[in-house]
């Protein structure tokens, strides 16, 4: 191997719209749940970190926000961190539907893909949603925009070739050593984990009674003897909103709480004492100092030292 060490290691971000299975995807690839993921567009607001170990290779994966046309600050800071990664890191996922015309968000992608140098791989999500003939057809479509590395056809959701997925990603990687040991799984903190995992079984419940304006802020989070106490506090920018939160005689809060419990519950491998406030802080998502105390901190790198 002209002296080259066989081992691979390197950093690739997952980027598309909004709701195309992004963070579903990272978690499958994984084999573990680490990113949220829900039916409502811009589920994840931070770039997610997380780590593959294989005996010839790394990958250090880089779940991103979705690119959209952003609304407020979060927006903005969402796009940005999206945005930033696809200079710094080794391969670029770029996750689509199979869809048989391009629609302007992803002719926005298109436009900053065209910029970089960065080998991309087109991943063609969803498959088990449509016939192969439109499969092929998205297929088509697609390769006549950007001078890909590769396309490969997924379904993240049932796990359909995404083992040939992983294996098209390490013939991009540049030969070195692993990042990370190799036991590591994300840089994620436990409490952001729990806060992201109490965010998502509320997005879940509430369905479309809620819009985005919710944050989870963890006050509280010790150990004693085999029981881990969790505090916590669902943010809203409504009154209204906290209203429907709570539910009538607190049905609501509690279904939050009997949902988010189990999983919490998996990840300390404890048993956990949950509970749950609900606070109003008006237009959060369009104050700096409000998005930093939530954990929205804009990053400038990929993770490399």
């Amino acid at each position: 191997m002209n002296g080259k060490p066989a081992f691979r290691s390197g950093f690739v971000t997952l980027i598309g719209r909004p709701n195309v299975g992004k963070s579903t995807l990272m978690n499958h690839l994984i084999g573990q749940k680490i990113a949220i993921t829900s039916n409502k567009p811009q589920t994840t607001r931070n770039r997610i970190q997380t780590v593959l170990t294989l005996p010839d290779a790394q990958i250090v994966f880089l779940d991103t926000p979705g690119i959209h046309k952003a609304k407020n600050k979060l927006g903005d800071y969402m796009v940005n961190v999206a945005e930033h990664t696809l200079n710094e890191v080794d391969v670029i996922l770029w996750l689509v539907e199979p869809v048989s015309y391009i629609g302007a968000g992803e002719r926005h992608i298109i436009e900053q893909l065209k910029k970089v140098k960065t080998p991309v791989i087109l991943v063609i999500n969803k498959t088990d949603t449509v016939k192969k003939e439109e499969v092929f057809g998205s297929i088509d479509v697609y390769r006549k925009e950007l001078d890909f590395q590769e396309i490969v056809p997924v379904s993240a959701l049932r796990g359909h070739n995404t083992k040939e997925l992983i294996d098209c990603i390490i013939r991009y990687l540049p030969y070195g050593d692993a990042f990370y040991d190799e036991d590591t799984v994300t840089d994620q903190p436990i409490r952001q984990i729990v806060a992201e995992l109490i965010r998502e079984k509320t997005l879940r419940l509430l369905e479309e009674e809620i819009p985005h304006g919710i944050a989870v802020s963890i006050e509280s989070m010790k150990e004693n003897g085999k029981i881990c106490h969790i505090e916590a506090t669902i943010v809203c920018e409504r009154d209204s909103h906290k209203g429907i939160i709570i539910g009538k005689g607190g049905q609501m809060l509690k279904k939050i709480g009997s949902q988010a419990r189990p999983e919490i519950e998996e990840l300390v491998e404890m048993q956990v004492n949950l509970q749950l406030w609900v606070k109003v802080k008006k237009d959060w998502r369009d104050s700096d100092f409000l998005l930093k105390n939530f954990g929205y901190h804009p990053c400038d790198s990929a993770g490399r030292e």
